[in-house]
């Protein structure tokens, strides 16, 4: 009998994973994963993780199986919160539920059910794997979750074949309405339980009071950059002609620049390390036609740089790069070699309909362009492209 240990979060999604498990003949142990305790950085007034791993209890001894409690939370300070706090104070974005499944889940919780003699570990993930066999060997696909309005994969995009290889996804073949249905015929404490929000295996954070206990308020000016500056004219998609195709694409994948004389001053601001491209609440500033969104940062002067309106052009760029280390291919076989090309759809964020575009691997690093401009490209966020529903590859957006 396979072993296998399914990270209990006290929610619906792995209590039915479990349930699943156990039906399809699987030793099944549940391990609650305690991430937080540090007093001297509060995550939320809140202490949801005492709710969820009491409710995780109560769906091991009603499924009658092992549970166990592991602290994670000295390793998950150093990997993901300490990097939080690093992304936004070089003016960067980070997603800490993609490190958490490549930093803890799938792997010090990984090593953990390995130490427990587990043949694998299991998420109440919204997604799918299948394995084939290529030129001898297995290799592990990563499928979105038929439930088109969950599927997490994205959340997945940095995981390595070793990791895919010992994770088994129970509910990924499940719409949402279906998982809380098996709940609710098990009686399972969590079948009517709300989607967790925030940081797995956290809880919900108030963002800007958790960067304020390490990064402190600096007072700055919030300048406006007009819709109809040059900088948008000059920056066009179609420059007549370029020195070589490395040029083109360092030309379209750009970010603007922008210059406070380039702009007016609409008010003042906390601190530029809080805010994000694309964010239009926080900045606390009315008395414009239309809302002001965050088209720009920079941290080294402190400077942030709005436009009006959500069309507006600082918004949109045509195409990305991501750095030569920070690529990553779930499918290695698949990997581009320098001076490749391939068409993918692509992913910036979660939940975001996949885009067509070109990547284009060139020695310093990824290119991606897309079909059409896209809205709010954020440094630090992962791009992620996929081949229909496999996710292939993914990147930390360097620019």
């Amino acid at each position: 009998m396979k072993r296998v240990v399914v990270g209990l979060s006290g929610g619906v999604d792995s209590s039915v994973a479990a349930y699943l498990l156990q039906q399809q003949g699987y030793e099944v142990i549940g391990l609650f994963m305690k991430n937080w305790h540090d007093e001297s950085v509060t995550i939320s007034d809140e202490c949801p993780w005492v709710e969820d791993s009491n409710d995780a209890l109560l769906v091991a001894e009603k499924l009658g199986i092992p549970f166990q409690t592991i602290d994670l939370s000295k390793t998950y300070k150093k990997r993901i919160v300490d990097y939080m706090f690093a992304e936004y104070e070089a003016g960067r974005t980070p997603n800490p539920d993609v490190l958490c499944n490549r930093e803890i889940k799938f792997d010090t919780f990984l090593e953990h059910a390995l130490q427990l003699n587990a043949d694998f570990v299991a998420t109440g993930h919204y997604c799918r794997k299948k394995t084939m066999e290529k030129d001898g060997k297995e290799v592990h696909r990563l499928l979105v979750g038929k439930d088109n309005h969950k599927d997490q994969s994205y959340f997945l995009c940095q995981l390595n074949q070793k990791q895919l290889g010992r994770a088994l996804f129970p509910i990924g073949d499940l719409t949402k309405p279906q998982v809380r249905r098996i709940a609710s015929d098990q009686h399972l404490v969590t079948a009517g339980k709300k989607d967790s929000q925030g940081l797995c295996f956290i809880g919900k954070v108030r963002l800007p009071d958790f960067l304020q206990q390490q990064l402190k308020p600096k007072t700055g000016l919030v300048y406006e950059i007009d819709a109809q500056h040059r900088l948008f004219k000059d920056h066009s998609w179609g420059k007549a002609a370029f020195a070589s195709d490395t040029e083109k694409f360092d030309h379209l994948s750009a970010p603007f620049i922008y210059a406070p004389e380039q702009g007016m001053i609409r008010g003042q601001h906390q601190g530029a390390h809080y805010y994000t491209i694309g964010q239009r609440k926080g900045l606390g500033i009315g008395g414009t036609p239309k809302p002001l969104f965050i088209i720009g940062t920079d941290v080294k002067e402190n400077v942030i740089y709005t436009g009006q309106g959500e069309d507006h052009p600082g918004l949109f760029r045509k195409g990305l790069f991501i750095d030569a280390n920070e690529v990553h291919w779930v499918r290695p076989d698949r990997k581009l070699t320098t001076g490749g090309s391939c068409r993918f759809g692509i992913r910036i964020r979660y939940r975001q309909p996949l885009e067509g575009g070109e990547l284009y691997m060139r020695e310093k690093g990824l290119y991606i362009l897309f079909d059409q401009p896209q809205k709010s490209i954020t440094p630090g966020q992962f791009a992620a492209w996929y081949d229909g529903e496999e996710l292939i590859g993914s990147g930390v957006i360097h620019a």
